[in-house]
């Protein structure tokens, strides 16, 4: 395993993707077992820290939602020092996040050799995304604006991969990023009635209104469930158009990794992709169900695409 990393912390983490980032866990699963390991630690981190803003009831102790974030921040500030043994880094101050979760982190990061600042930026997003944070934003007017709050939210996410697949080809950045963008993406259009209902619009407003949606529109067809109006229907196309423009500007990414790596990246990029297809045959219902890929066809979209087939 990673060297200074506990076993049962890794696998506490494994636990965590397997229940909650099925298309991660499937496509991790072609990885050897290290970088699988280090796979479950970073996603179980991101995973805990989304919860704190989706989930906010306080259940340890550590004080109010800014505060617990800003607990976090302090982490992360001391992992960019180097001297700093793991404990040092994660600090005598109660954490928001469980230990085991943190732990392996702390201790991934320093093995893997990720930048902090990658976690600073990721920490940054996710706070745009709290009510009563200075930062916070419920929605975004243009593509610009959405892509500030991607950077952190979804382009760091690729880019902390790079060190844990050993890519050491610095023109791998920019596909990272782009399928990160993907990714994110397609959680936006997946996951489009769950956000309203946190009073949040990601989507442009300015591309929604192109169409001739307003946010009225858009919370109407969360109450009325169902087949969305037309101009709905049209927007939704054309925001699975850019995204998978995205997904294209990522496809070069895999040659640019080291061979034990391509299979896992081409297969989270197929398999998550999938979903945008799955919005379309349900002539984008995405209002009042959550599209998902059958897991019979998760698992052979995934082989396909690291045989290099379609499935």
């Amino acid at each position: 395993m990673t060297a200074g990393v506990d076993p049962a912390d890794l696998a506490h983490c494994a636990k965590v993707i397997a229940a909650h980032g099925r298309t991660y866990h499937l496509a991790s699963r072609l990885l050897p077992a290290d970088d699988r390991a280090v796979v479950g630690a970073l996603y179980a981190f991101a995973r805990a820290v989304d919860d704190l803003v989706d989930l906010p009831a306080p259940v340890d102790g550590a004080g109010p939602i800014g505060a617990r974030f800003d607990a976090l921040d302090q982490v992360v500030a001391r992992l960019a020092d180097p001297s700093l043994a793991p404990s040092a880094v994660i600090g005598p101050s109660p954490t928001p996040i469980d230990a085991r979760i943190l732990r392996a982190w702390v201790a991934t990061v320093r093995a893997r050799g990720i930048d902090p600042a990658l976690f600073a930026a990721f920490l940054t997003s996710m706070r745009m995304d709290l009510p009563g944070d200075p930062a916070h934003i419920a929605c975004y007017d243009d593509f610009a604006a959405l892509g500030r709050y991607m950077h952190g939210s979804a382009e760091v996410i690729g880019l902390q991969m790079l060190p844990v697949l050993g890519a050491d080809d610095p023109r791998a950045a920019a596909p990272a990023a782009a399928l990160g963008r993907a990714f994110q993406l397609t959680n936006f259009l997946r996951d489009i009635g769950e956000d309203l209902d946190r009073g949040r619009i990601y989507l442009p407003l300015e591309t929604w209104a192109a169409f001739g949606v307003g946010a009225d529109d858009l919370t109407r067809a969360r109450i009325r469930g169902g087949r969305p109006p037309a101009p709905i229907r049209r927007a939704l196309a054309h925001f699975i158009a850019h995204t998978r423009a995205q997904y294209r500007l990522a496809a070069d990414g895999p040659a640019l990794l080291p061979p034990r790596a391509r299979r896992c990246v081409r297969a989270a990029a197929v398999v998550y992709g999938e979903i945008l297809t799955e919005i379309e045959l349900s002539d984008y219902r995405v209002f009042d169900r959550r599209a998902t890929v059958a897991p019979l066809r998760r698992v052979r979209l995934a082989t396909g695409a690291a045989l290099g087939v379609r499935a």
